[in-house]
């Protein structure tokens, strides 16, 4: 079921019985029940939504207008002792009606690769230890970024182009660093990785994301990468998602959840999804259908749902994205998605 969608009244001055009411959310430490505490007491609530995914608004929405008035009145701009002495701003709302097109975005977030049911796709909790994913973020920390418009990047073995989407072979930045050895043997003789001691991964790129900034779809170039891609993440969480076109488009026309194809086989829509939620000190591997049939991506948000629980992104999230440059052509089965065989 799809939270209720709202939005500003198009006449200034209309009343409304919802509330918009910024600077409070589980972003900052003020649960729904805690909002609902304060806004009951000028009248009976229907709800308190998320606004948006910042987890910093909120919308309020009451039975009656006159309730939302008194609670506008008494509670816009001023501290309330009741939630920390926060002030929040407020103003009236109205519930849009939901288009066809902008059907629910939610998608289940499963814990275990298994539930999932890509095949290729495998997710190890616990990869590394604390100690280890502090030695890695401190190794990195010492070495220079580079700044891309919403997050910094580093690369090694070779450079990864955002323009083209690929590397140049013929420009080699050196062995992977030292500090990766230990992670690497391990990712080698891993029982759970099939076919991957004698693949020599040469390439890294690592990231990091603000709160809120994600990773826009997309599959890593076939014609670029073998196979195998791993992801270690560090130091926060996040969600990441899936999407399967159909028609193999790499960049759909229309990106409207209500054409997402659900379990139910009478949906013949253009598009499968599937979530996973990503630990920190987790490793993430695509291969086979995963890596060459699937969009992954990395929401926007601030905060993230899983199975009913809200978790808050870190101040930071670090990923080291291990992978092999592709000598040749790619010969996949997938060559609806394969920019080497379209």
């Amino acid at each position: 079921m799809s939270m209720p969608r709202f939005g500003r009244p198009k006449n200034h001055g209309e009343l409304s019985s919802n509330l918009y009411v910024a600077n409070c959310g589980p972003a900052v430490g003020i649960s729904d029940d805690d909002i609902a505490s304060v806004f009951c007491k000028f009248g009976e609530l229907k709800g308190v939504y998320a606004a948006d995914e910042s987890g910093t608004r909120v919308i309020v929405a009451y039975a009656e207008e006159g309730s939302a008035q008194a609670a506008l009145e008494a509670l816009h701009g001023r501290p309330c002792p009741e939630l920390g002495g926060r002030s929040m701003h407020i103003r009236y709302s109205v519930l849009q009606p939901i288009i066809q097109d902008q059907a629910s975005d939610l998608v289940p977030v499963s814990i275990f690769a298994s539930e999932v049911s890509i095949p290729g796709l495998y997710l190890i909790h616990d990869f590394i230890s604390a100690k280890e994913e502090e030695e890695l973020l401190q190794a990195v920390d010492c070495r220079p970024w580079n700044s891309l418009a919403k997050r910094r990047v580093q690369h090694y073995g070779y450079e990864f182009r955002y323009d083209t989407r690929n590397v140049n072979t013929r420009h080699c930045l050196g062995e992977l660093p030292s500090f990766v050895s230990p992670i690497l043997e391990r990712i080698s003789s891993c029982p759970s990785f099939k076919n991957i001691k004698n693949i020599v991964l040469d390439q890294l790129t690592v990231n990091e994301y603000p709160p809120g900034v994600g990773l826009s779809p997309h599959i890593d170039t076939h014609s670029a990468f073998e196979d195998l891609i791993f992801s270690l993440s560090l130091s926060g969480p996040c969600i990441m998602e899936f999407r399967r076109y159909e028609n193999g488009d790499w960049l759909p026309k229309v990106a409207s959840s209500s054409i997402a194809k659900t379990e139910n086989t009478e949906d013949q829509s253009t598009f499968k999804r599937r979530a996973i939620y990503l630990p920190p000190r987790s490793l993430l591997l695509l291969s086979g259908e995963a890596r060459y049939a699937w969009h992954h991506y990395i929401p926007h948000h601030k905060i993230d749902k899983v199975n009913g629980n809200v978790i808050r992104r870190a101040s930071r999230r670090v990923s080291f994205t291990f992978r092999k440059v592709r000598a040749g052509l790619c010969k996949c089965d997938f060559c609806q998605y394969c920019d080497s065989q379209r």
